[in-house]
């Protein structure tokens, strides 16, 4: 462990923070679906309301086939703390389990069935890194009371470190709400980790023009002068999916058909989202879709699990994805293979538990002063 060095936090690079996370034994890896689906149903049946099982909008269709709640990552982990299960079995990646366990009652244990299931964008975020940036961005404008503010894909000690800095989470449904708590409190925000949003939250506030972009990759890319005169700074992070997508591909949908209305997520690039016709969170997405008329056309520029899904669940409306599958796939969500899912329930069944996510105590606790400003605003 390693002691920051502007707050008194102890933490680690999130590659070393769970090692006792395993690999799927062998003799899971061949299964067929269907003994896959009768043996996830058999241990179900097992194991009753001691488990509940989360599946993220972006995972595939064996894994959601098999969920009680399917939802965005936060909205999930409030059902699983709202529930008397024993085991939570987050079909989400690793800050996503890790928000469950700072909601979710002490007696509960949280399950992440794949030790790869791991955010590219929040690991563009270390505690340990935004941490020395936090020295030179606070001395490149000593003047001023920077408040920082992390989206929630971000690891725990991240959201930890920004509780201990006056700072707080947001989703993408209320980071503007999260902007305004923080400029009632401070001079300027940064956000972390991910640029596009951070970018286009300052556009719906009308703060465009107030915005820096701070590269850590990069020692020229960290202007002291731009910071200082800058409102919002931006951490240069990016979701790697969001980020592929075009305003040709936006283009190409409504060519070939002049109908078709475009929604994206606020992940995607500024002029992607200016392009749209709409723009929103998972749960927004869902909701357009789900009160459109029917025989309208939706290309949805998201993950494309989520696409997959609307099509099956909505059949009287066009679901289009905005650009093809391998530009939309999330590497890291495709890591919660089925097969891990048939191999954590019946461990379970066998009194094993594996594959835990759990938050260090003070991380935890500081990590849920983050969320519950978050709820304040």
């Amino acid at each position: 462990m390693v002691t920051m060095e502007t707050t008194a936090l102890d933490t680690e690079l999130s590659l070393f923070k769970y090692d006792t996370l395993e690999q799927l034994p062998a003799s899971y890896r061949d299964l067929e679906e269907a003994e896959r689906t009768q043996r996830i149903e058999a241990a179900l049946e097992e194991l009753g309301d001691e488990v509940v099982i989360l599946g993220h909008n972006y995972q595939r269709r064996e894994i959601v086939e098999h969920a009680d709640f399917v939802g965005d990552s936060y909205q999930l982990s409030v059902e699983a703390a709202e529930s008397d299960a024993e085991y939570v079995i987050f079909g989400g990646v690793t800050f996503m389990a890790e928000s469950a366990d700072i909601i979710t009652d002490d007696d509960q244990t949280v399950i992440l069935p794949s030790m790869e299931a791991s955010c590219p964008m929040a690991g563009m975020a270390e505690a340990l890194q935004v941490d020395a940036a936090w020295a030179e961005i606070t001395a490149a404008a000593p003047d001023s009371d920077i408040i920082p503010i992390t989206y929630m894909n971000s690891y725990a000690d991240l959201k930890a470190f920004c509780a201990s800095q006056g700072g707080l989470v947001c989703t993408s449904s209320n980071a503007h709400r999260a902007f305004e708590w923080a400029f009632d409190r401070g001079d300027k925000v940064l956000f972390l980790p991910d640029k596009h949003l951070g970018e286009n939250t300052a556009h719906r506030l009308g703060m465009e023009d107030r915005v820096a972009t701070w590269d850590p990759w990069d020692p020229e890319g960290k202007d002291p002068e731009a910071v200082a005169e800058a409102d919002i700074i931006c951490w240069d992070g990016y979701c790697q999916v969001h980020e592929r997508f075009r305003v040709e591909h936006i283009e190409k949908v409504r060519e070939e058909n002049p109908d078709t209305k475009v929604i994206v997520h606020p992940e995607c690039r500024r002029e992607v989202v200016e392009a749209a016709d709409k723009a929103g969170s998972t749960a927004d997405i869902c909701r357009t879709v789900e009160e459109a008329d029917p025989g309208d056309t939706w290309a949805i520029g998201t993950e494309i699990h989520l696409t997959r899904h609307l099509q099956r669940w909505h059949p009287d409306v066009e679901v289009l994805p905005l650009c093809g599958d391998a530009c939309m796939d999330c590497n890291a969500m495709r890591q919660i293979d089925p097969n891990y899912l048939t191999w954590v329930l019946e461990e379970l069944v066998a009194g094993r538990e594996r594959n835990v996510i759990e938050v260090a105590p003070e991380e935890k606790e500081l990590a849920k002063v983050a969320l519950e400003r978050m709820l304040e605003v």
